[in-house]
């Protein structure tokens, strides 16, 4: 399909619009604009590489609100291309508009949703293509965007949890670590002048608050490049293959924090799997699909394994059972939903009491880590201000010895 770069304008206001379109023919993409009130001025075929497609990254929350309006429009009766023209103008995000403009113009030039849906790869992962086109393959493309919309929400809601109860702790380590900064250049120094005229030994604690303050307020550049530095590079490594392979097999083993992300990551993965197997997608594809999109390495392989199996005539239970991995709470539900033929539901039911269990944890996690934080913050600046009044306390031994 050819790329047209077109001077046209709106029958209504006469507004000039340049943009391009794709479309088989110069005579279709003329079509395709006259069906969206356009006069074309000039058009002409654009040169370029082949495969390549404007567009960026989409938030959740825009996808969120994307596919549950095209659901409802879709489901209303609307047309594909009406319901995403009128998107298109509603939506305030323009990396998103310019998205749907560009999948609007797809679909007019005769690619089908999912089709147009793939030359956005930032935008729509393949969960999301694979999903639409299951949806249009069988006539229920309304409902599994409703469905699609509904998996979308209880993603974002369980990303919103695990971020909230992550704020607390990281603001108030930041500020322990600001406030204790901020001591040992400014604070420090100055009782350490006013000690230095008594001519006398000061107290170990004093003396060593004293030298790291002298350290700090000295290589104060050089500590910062360095944690700096430390921090990109154990970013830089953890997206590495085998930084994360590394990350992830001792992440999901870390006390507490490690079985929150070992939940998040199966709570994901079998609402994934439940919505697949829901919209019709064939049981590998959905597992390959699944595979990428669980979160962890170590997962990632067991999946891909049990893929192996279940294709050579083993049940999704059994195969998943020899990963150690998955619990055998979850392998005796999924089996139980195997014989019954209703898989999907129990997986549902599955990432369902894996998120209420994520955030109970989440909360009682919150509630103890508030009380925790102020005590080692209260600590660290109590044990400053101690440390420097040490001498103050034992002022009179100093006099003394100094006389």
């Amino acid at each position: 399909m050819a790329s047209f770069v077109y001077v046209a304008r709106e029958t209504g206001s006469g507004r000039e619009i340049r943009s391009s379109v794709e479309a088989a023919t110069e005579q279709a993409a003329i079509a395709a604009l006259l069906n969206r009130n356009l006069l074309v001025v000039s058009i002409q075929e654009k040169i370029g590489k082949k495969g390549r497609t404007s567009g960026g990254s989409v938030g959740l929350a825009d996808l969120v609100i994307f596919t549950r309006q095209l659901a409802t429009m879709i489901d209303a009766g609307l047309a594909m291309v009406q319901s995403l023209q009128a998107l298109a103008d509603q939506t305030t995000n323009k990396v998103m508009r310019d998205v749907i403009k560009d999948i609007c113009t797809r679909v007019e030039g005769g690619d089908s949703f999912s089709e147009a849906l793939q030359k956005h790869p930032k935008a729509f992962t393949r969960l999301y293509v694979s999903m639409v086109g299951a949806g249009e393959k069988g006539g229920l493309l309304a409902e599994i965007l409703a469905r699609l919309a509904t998996y979308l929400e209880n993603t974002a809601r369980l990303r919103k949890k695990v971020k909230s109860a992550m704020m607390y702790p990281t603001v108030v380590t930041i500020v322990a670590i600001l406030i204790t900064v901020f001591l040992l250049i400014k604070v420090v120094p100055v009782f350490g002048e006013v000690y230095s005229g008594f001519g006398a030994k000061l107290p170990g604690p004093t003396q060593f608050l004293i030298d790291l303050s002298d350290i700090v307020k000295k290589y104060i550049i050089l500590i910062l490049l360095g944690s700096g530095g430390a921090v990109y590079g154990w970013f830089y490594f953890i997206k590495t293959k085998a930084g994360r392979e590394f990350w992830d097999s001792r992440r999901i083993k870390l006390p507490i924090f490690g079985a929150i992300a070992h939940k998040i990551c199966l709570a994901r993965f079998t609402r994934t799997l439940a919505s697949l197997i829901r919209s019709g997608v064939p049981i590998l594809e959905v597992l390959q699909i699944v595979s990428q999109t669980v979160g962890n390495v170590v997962m990632e392989k067991a999946i891909k394994t049990a893929a192996g199996d279940i294709e050579r005539g083993e049940s999704i239970s059994g195969a998943l059972a020899k990963h150690p991995v998955f619990p055998n709470m979850i392998i005796r539900m999924i089996s139980a939903g195997e014989q019954t033929g209703k898989i999907d539901n129990m997986l549902e039911r599955i990432s369902d009491f894996l998120d209420e269990e994520i955030e109970t944890t989440l909360s009682g996690l919150t509630s103890l880590i508030e009380p925790i934080l102020i005590v080692v913050l209260g600590v660290i600046v109590g044990g400053m201000v101690i440390c420097m009044f040490l001498p103050i306390f034992k002022l009179a031994d100093v006099v003394s010895k100094k006389n």
